[in-house]
C-alpha cells in the first residue's frame, strides 16, 4: 500500500484529492496538511506527498526542501495550476519528484503517485525543457566545474543520463543503448549515486546545470 499525505490550503481541493487517490485499492491517504508547516510535520506518515507550492505561511516549496532533507525517501510530487512556473522550477531543485496539473485525470494521478513510489519522475521532456530554458538562471557551469563534477561517471552513466534528461525510462533506454533493461537501471543508480541527485529528477536538473544537455525547441542538444 502506497501512502500518501494530501498538502493544500483549500479544504474542498484536498477533499477532491482524497476521492481520487482513496479510488485506488493500492493507494492510501494518511493525512492532510494545510500548509508547509503541517505537511514536514506529517511526511514521516507518508510515501508520497502531493504538494501544492503557494500556500499562504509557511510555502510547500519551503516544506518540499525540508522533506526531501530529512526524509529522503519520501518523494514529492508538485500539484500545479500552471506547469510552466518559477515555484515549480524551483521544487524541482529541492528535491520534487516531478508535478502534475490539478486538473489531472483520477488514473492519470493514480499512475503518477505510483510512478514516484518506485523512485522514477515525473518529469515531461517538453515542460521541463520549458521550464530550464525559462527559469535557469545565469550561464551553465564552466567547462572546469562542469568536468570535475562530472568525472567520476562512465561513458555508459553519461550517457544514461542524458538519455534520463530526454526522458526515457530504463526501458527505453535500454534499447537505445542495446542494453539490458537491469544494466540501464544500474548505470542510471549510479549515475545518481555518484553526484548526489535524490532521485531521476534531480539527475535531470545536475544534467541542465552542467552544459550535459541543453534545452532547446526541437528536443535535446547535447554539446558537441
Amino acid at each position: 500500500m502506497i501512502k500518501v499525505l494530501l498538502a493544500d490550503d483549500q479544504a474542498l481541493v484536498r477533499a477532491g484529492f482524497r476521492v481520487l487517490v482513496d479510488s485506488a485499492p493500492d493507494l492510501e491517504i494518511v493525512g492532510e496538511a494545510r500548509d508547509g508547516r503541517e505537511a514536514v510535520a506529517l511526511a514521516e506518515r507518508a510515501d508520497v506527498v502531493l504538494m501544492d507550492i503557494r500556500m499562504p505561511g509557511s510555502d510547500g516549496l519551503t516544506a518540499t526542501g525540508q522533506i526531501t532533507r530529512s526524509l529522503p525517501h519520501v518523494k514529492i510530487l508538485v500539484l500545479t495550476t500552471f506547469e510552466i512556473d518559477e515555484y515549480v522550477f524551483a521544487a524541482l531543485r529541492a528535491g520534487a519528484s516531478g508535478f502534475l496539473g490539478k486538473g489531472v485525470e483520477p488514473v492519470e494521478l493514480q499512475e503518477a503517485i505510483r510512478l514516484v513510489a518506485r523512485g522514477d519522475a515525473l518529469l515531461s521532456p517538453n515542460a521541463t525543457r520549458a521550464l530550464i530554458g525559462r527559469f535557469l538562471t545565469g550561464p551553465v557551469e564552466d567547462a572546469g566545474a562542469s568536468a570535475a563534477r562530472l568525472g567520476d561517471l562512465t561513458d555508459r552513466e553519461r550517457q544514461s543520463m542524458i538519455l534520463v534528461a530526454g526522458g526515457l525510462s530504463n526501458e527505453e533506454i535500454a534499447e537505445r543503448m542495446s542494453i539490458s533493461p537491469y544494466t540501464a537501471k544500474t548505470h542510471v543508480n549510479r549515475a545518481m549515486a555518484k553526484l548526489g541527485a535524490h532521485d531521476r529528477a534531480q539527475l535531470v536538473m545536475i544534467a541542465y546545470e552542467t552544459g550535459l544537455v541543453r534545452p532547446g525547441g526541437n528536443g535535446l542538444h547535447l554539446p558537441q
